[in-house]
């Protein structure tokens, strides 16, 4: 007992002598500053890459919403269209509507019978895709034929890279695009009114093409469309079912030990792998069209599952357990404890990996490119098995070709997949705030 009691008074009186040693409490301070700094800097690091990103897309791809145009009269002259006065499909396709195009340039510009040279530089000013444009028209009135109508049409590559100043006016006249007497009708095109810059649709309308003024992310975003879709439709039930199962009804055993590491491993799978297997799989083996939306979504469904899955199984973890045994004590079984209370507790946080797992698939290139979605498309396809691209292999295409306009397409183009995943990423966190729930 007096040990007890002398060891029971000497060690309070220890600890506060430790409690209060001014230079360990000066040291301990001093550590929490010093870590409240370096976090503040990584912080601060880490938006500063980001804002430098974004800044550096925005001023490269804001060009690519708005393009060069010239809306003019227009005479659809029948001589140039159909000399034979015939109006069926496979005749006006062939009317040599570029000319009609050309004539129409020269009589804006005042130009009664310009030369040889001039019709050849005026044909410089026009987008390649401006006979098109016309045939379009004229196909889908063939009464216009002789008459003189009001159109836009496309101005060329250079001509919107001019009045957008990536083509400097400084530049000696041998090393630029268009020579002075081009860049003298562009400037009095403009004075006029006729050539102008306007917002540029045929971003969103336009399929592939090998001209920048004329190339879009239609046939890319109705892609991604369809494999988003897919994905939906089979990741999503697929992942929570078998989430449910192994968190609720699978035996703890080794099995279920091994079937668990093998999901996680597969979520650390380079996704280039699931395309190897796509490519085996569902196009070797049975037989499925290539560049086919459908293939795309069934590998990123394959892709998507071991993320989907363990989010899930981890919302499911979280739910208390005092929750299922109170629904098991009032005589649920256990489907019913499982889909009246524990997965509408866990939706927020399966909602939540499900639109992680969408993003991220959403955004992949690697096993899209192995299942041969880098084709050269169009037309927008209709069907989830009609040839088509994604996003992101759009940007990489893009980003792989020479002409200077591609360049301010692939910046445009991520600013929208951006926009995509923005969106994406701000619904999941009001998903979960709106129906988190408190326990």
């Amino acid at each position: 007992m007096a040990d007890l009691s002398v060891s029971s008074g000497t060690a309070p009186s220890q600890v506060p002598r430790r409690l209060n040693d001014s230079k360990l409490l000066n040291r301990r301070y001093a550590a929490e500053r010093r870590f409240k700094i370096y976090g503040m800097a990584a912080i601060g690091f880490a938006v500063f890459f980001v804002i430098l990103l974004f800044t550096s897309i925005i001023s490269q791809g804001w060009s690519a919403f708005v393009q060069t145009s010239y809306t003019m009269n227009i005479k659809l002259d029948r001589e140039l269209i159909s000399p034979d006065g015939k109006t069926d499909e496979d005749t006006l396709r062939l009317g040599d509507y570029t000319i009609v195009a050309r004539n129409a340039l020269a009589t804006a510009l005042g130009l009664e019978n310009p030369s040889l040279a001039d019709r050849r530089l005026l044909r410089g000013l026009l987008s390649r895709g401006v006979d098109v444009q016309i045939r379009d028209r004229v196909l889908v009135d063939p009464t216009l034929i002789g008459k003189t109508i009001k159109l836009s049409i496309l101005a060329s590559d250079n001509v919107d890279a001019l009045l957008k100043g990536s083509i400097s006016r400084d530049t000696p006249e041998g090393d630029r695009q268009l020579n002075n007497k081009q860049v003298a009708w562009v400037d009095k095109l403009v004075k006029d009114g006729i050539g102008a810059k306007h917002f540029n649709s045929g971003l969103f309308a336009f399929g592939a093409s090998s001209q920048p003024e004329t190339s879009g992310l239609a046939v890319a975003l109705v892609g991604s469309l369809f494999m988003m879709l897919t994905v939906i439709l089979l990741a999503v039930p697929l992942g929570a079912a078998a989430a449910a199962y192994l968190e609720e009804f699978a035996p703890k055993n080794r099995w279920t030990d091994l079937i668990e590491v093998n999901i996680n491993n597969l979520a650390a799978v380079p996704s280039i792998v699931f395309g190897l297997l796509g490519l085996a799989i569902f196009i070797n083996m049975f037989g499925m069209p290539r560049s086919a939306p459908l293939v795309g979504g069934l590998v990123l469904t394959l892709m998507t599952l071991p993320t989907i899955i363990i989010a899930t199984r981890a919302a499911i973890r979280a739910v208390p357990p005092s929750i299922r045994e109170a629904a098991l004590g009032v005589g649920a079984s256990k489907m019913q404890t499982l889909f009246h209370h524990t997965l509408p507790l866990a939706l927020p946080g399966i909602m939540t990996g499900t639109i992680i797992g969408l993003v991220q698939a959403l955004g992949e290139t690697a096993p899209l490119l192995m299942i041969g979605l880098v084709a050269f498309v169009v037309d927008v396809p209709t069907t989830p098995l009609e040839p088509a691209t994604a996003l992101p292999v759009q940007i990489y295409m893009w980003a792989t070709s020479a002409e200077r306009g591609f360049v301010e397409r692939t910046a445009g183009a991520t600013i929208v997949l951006l926009a995509f995943l923005f969106v994406m990423n701000a619904a999941a966190v009001l998903l979960r705030r709106r129906f988190e729930r408190k326990w």
